[in-house]
This record gives structure tokens, sequence and C-alpha cells, in this order.
């Protein structure tokens, strides 16, 4: 049996991954220090014999490092994610995603165990001006303070030396799907929802391209990763998403509009914002080193969404996205 110490596992992502990996009978252990009072999400883990959860914060080093031994892999997803949280609460995301993380990679850095896997983020390419598809050696362009931040995790565990365990860091594209622990403040999660609810929907920047990929595809992602040989992955950096992915957000309404067969609309769009973050993604290097290949599309994962939205009444607003902590 594996062992996983997910740190950041109680939110969208993670309890997504756990479900995943649980079933492939992996021993987790989540830590977690539910800031968005998220509990809900990983209640039905706590019947399954191979789950523990830690309600510790990522800053406690000396309590996380009891649980890390050499037969260990550990996943870091843990942070205030997204550029609006972080501006809103922006000495506290310093303290936590860049001064919190590299203290947790320091204290982590002096351990042996077997994988460490920074989760990034496709953000970290922010503005491009090229039409060319962006790998993991372009230039980056973090425009926003979460993904400087990730850059500044990402260089800091690239000059890591003299290590007993396998870094590796994966740059998500933006997230769509369901989860345990819903949010609707995602682009495609949100454009269903407020259309599907008949709300006002404001659409800046249309015409800009991002890279999306549903949570499941995450957790293969990292699945494939756990499992692949040290040599094929020591200190490199993959993109995770696909090319078929890389959508406009005007195409992705057209598509929520068609599969809700709905021509009137409340639908504005806006040409510009204070975020012009505009950036299509090269997968080819997770294709062909790993042979990994998302599965989930776009209009799957709105349809799934719409299925979400009739089975689910949306009570507390703050439930369903990282609005505030």
């Amino acid at each position: 049996m594996k062992k996983i110490v997910i740190i950041g596992g109680a939110g969208y992502i993670g309890t997504v991954l756990i479900d995943y990996l649980l079933k492939k009978n992996y021993e987790i252990i989540c830590i977690d220090n539910l800031i968005y009072k998220n509990r809900f999400a990983i209640n039905s883990f706590k019947r399954k014999k191979n789950f523990n959860f830690l309600n510790v914060d990522l800053r406690s080093n000396e309590i996380i490092k009891k649980f890390i031994d050499e037969d260990t892999s550990v996943v870091i997803l843990a942070g205030l994610v997204g550029d609006p949280i972080t501006k809103k609460y922006d000495k506290l995301a310093n303290n936590i995603n860049k001064v919190g993380i590299n203290n947790l990679i320091n204290m982590l850095s002096k351990l042996t165990f077997k994988k460490l896997l920074f989760i990034s983020t496709c953000s970290n390419y922010g503005l491009s001006q090229s039409n060319k598809l962006l790998d993991e050696k372009s230039k980056l362009n973090p425009i926003s303070k979460y993904a400087r931040d990730k850059v500044f995790i990402e260089n800091k565990i690239l000059q890591l030396k003299k290590i007993n365990f396998c870094p590796v860091i994966l740059r998500f594209a933006t997230a769509f799907g369901t989860s345990k622990r819903m949010r609707f403040d995602l682009t495609i999660n949100e454009f269903v929802k407020d259309i599907y609810l008949k709300k006002n929907l404001e659409v800046y920047d249309y015409d800009t391209y991002r890279p999306y990929c549903h949570t499941i595809d995450f957790a293969r992602a990292i699945d494939k990763v756990l499992n692949s040989k040290n040599e094929k992955i020591f200190k490199e950096c993959f993109n995770v998403g696909s090319k078929h992915n890389n959508f406009q957000k005007k195409a992705i309404v057209d598509l929520i509009l068609k599969s809700l067969k709905i021509k009137d609309n409340n639908v504005k769009f806006i040409k510009q914002s204070k975020d012009r973050r505009n950036y299509r993604v090269n997968f080819n290097k997770i294709e062909k080193k790993l042979k990994f290949k998302t599965k989930y599309t776009i209009k799957y994962g709105i349809n799934e969404i719409l299925g979400y939205l009739k089975k689910t009444k949306l009570k507390n607003k703050n439930y369903y996205g990282n609005y505030k902590i």
C-alpha cells in the first residue's frame, strides 16, 4: 500500500484526489487547517480504514514531519488559491503561500522519503503576446501575486541540493468539474452556474485564452507521477492539461448555451479588465514522457456541473468558492 501525505487535502482538488487514490488502495494522510470551514468535504472519507486526517496548518512543521518516513510521498496542494483571495488577504497569503511553503520545503529537504509533488499553476505564464503554445521551457511571466509566489517556490525546489527524495513540479491548468468541496469561483464552473440560474453574467476579455483541465484528470496525473520512475521525473516540471482544452471564454459560453439550448441570455461581454492573462499551453511533455493524456472534455464538465446544479440547492455562498476566510 502506497503512503501519501496530502498537505491541503480538504480542498476542491484535494478531495477529488483523495477519493481517486482511496479507490486505488493508497494510504492517505490528509493535512489541512480547514481555513474555509470545509470539514464537511472530508466527512465521507473518515469511514475508510486507510484514511487519516490531521487538522493542522502547513506551517506546523514539527507535527507534519512526524508523519513522513522513507515509504512516504508528499503532495503540496495547500495555500490561498487564486488571485482574488490573495489580494484580499495579502499578508496572510504571503505568510502561507510564500513564507510558509518555503519553510515547509526547508524542513522536507532534511528528510528521507519517496517523492515530493508541488502543485503549481499555468498562470505562471501570465500574458503571452505570441500565438505559440507555451511549454515548460517558455519564459514565465507571472502577473498575479498568486503566480509569483508559485514561481518563487518552483525555483526553491529546483535549487535544492543533496536531497533524499524526488521532487516534481506540476503546473495545473485552470480547474473545472465537481468536487466534495465545490467551487463556483472558477471560470467554467461559474459560467455554468450563472447561465443555468439565469443570473447576469459579465464576461471580461472574452477573446482571451486559458487552458482548462478536469479535477479527475489532475488526480490521474498525480497518480501517474507517483508511479513513475524517479529518473524520468527528478526535478522535472510538467504542464498538466490538454491542448484540446485551450479555450477562449466566449467559446465556453457558447458551449454552455448550446448544452442548455438557450438563445436569449443574460451574458454581457466586456472587452477589457485588469486581468489580461492570455496564454495557450503545450502539454506534449507529459504526454510523451509519462504517456499521460487527459480524458475529460469541457463539454463533459459542463454537463456534469449542470447535473450537480439540478440536484443541489446552493445554500451558503461561501461554501462554494475561495471568497473569504
